[in-house]
């Protein structure tokens, strides 16, 4: 069984080097041929030069692969997988908040015949924010896909390698990778995993770079958005239905005269019934525009290099 283990990198100069190293030094405990791709996805500080020198100064066990720009953490870990030739193939964080020390728990519960093994994080050093939105997500995607894993925001991830040239087969534009793998899969598992403070910099997930990758989990999993608008449609209209008799009942009971004190119900009931019309405009756009996107079939990314060792 050989491993690969899958790593995106964007501005982590500072962590590059003690990464490198704990990867180094897990995987060696694996007694498995491994190879540690590190993909650069567009840096703007010198880890682009640290991975080059790490990918000559360990041949055959660091690979790097350079992205001409940056184009976000899932697709530079689809460019992973395109090189990777791992018949496992582990994905983790560059910012070491998911210790390497914990990839050999990974292969070995591989090893028990599983075609994904997700992992939950232990004692989250995160703030509460991103606490009460992974929990959110956890429940609309156990509702959705019916696979009870408890943590799938979590990189540290295992899969077989049949796993992953299924998710390479597919060509969709939005996507959330550890649902796509899911869908493919036949047996899941969770294994328990630390998770430690960031030691340096900053996460690459500000609050709009969260709820654009919502957004994506959202309506790459499903059209329940759609569903829940027509749903809402439907009620919305029944009621306007119930008050437009109310108020024509009145009318005849009470005269005209009452009828003209509920102008202003009248045109809260408008701008209610707009902005939903805008909402639902908005949601529509998503969907039109990832379809747009699909369609033109441009690649998800582009690999400018790669550094591999070509006799490993």
């Amino acid at each position: 069984m050989n491993i690969s283990i899958v790593i995106p990198v964007f501005n982590e100069e500072t962590n590059l080097d003690a990464l490198i190293s704990r990867c180094l030094e897990s995987c060696s405990k694996i007694n498995k041929p491994f190879e540690i791709i590190l993909i650069d996805d567009g840096s703007a500080d010198s880890s682009r030069i640290k991975i080059e020198e790490a990918a000559k100064k360990y041949p055959g066990k660091i690979v790097g692969v350079f992205l001409n720009r940056n184009y976000g953490q899932h697709a530079a870990v689809m460019a992973g997988f395109e090189t990777s030739s791992g018949d496992v193939v582990i994905t983790l964080d560059a910012d070491l908040q998911n210790p390497p020390e914990e990839i050999p728990k990974l292969v070995e519960k591989m090893e028990e015949g599983f075609d994904v093994v997700g992992t939950i994080r232990k004692d989250r050093q995160d703030s509460l924010f991103r606490k009460l939105s992974s929990y959110l997500t956890n429940k609309i995607v156990q509702k959705y896909t019916g696979i009870m894993m408890h943590d799938y925001g979590c990189m540290l991830r295992a899969y077989k390698r049949n796993i992953i040239e299924a998710m390479l087969s597919c060509k969709e534009h939005s996507f959330f990778i550890p649902i796509l793998a899911n869908s493919f899969a036949k047996t899941t598992s969770e294994i328990n995993v630390n998770h430690e403070k960031r030691l340096s910099g900053d996460s690459k997930y500000s609050f709009f770079k969260l709820i654009n990758l919502y957004f994506d989990l959202l309506t790459s999993m499903s059209t329940l958005p759609l569903r829940f608008l027509t749903f809402l449609g439907t009620i919305i209209s029944l009621f306007g239905i119930g008050f437009g008799c109310f108020l024509f009942l009145m009318r005849i009971i009470k005269g005209s005269a009452w009828a003209v004190g509920g102008v202003f119900t009248i045109f809260a009931l408008l701008f209610i019934l707009v902005g939903l019309q805008f909402i639902g405009m908005g949601l529509l756009g998503e969907y039109i525009g990832r379809i747009y996107n699909d369609v033109r079939s441009r690649p998800r990314y582009f690999i400018e290099k790669v550094i591999k060792d070509k006799s490993s």
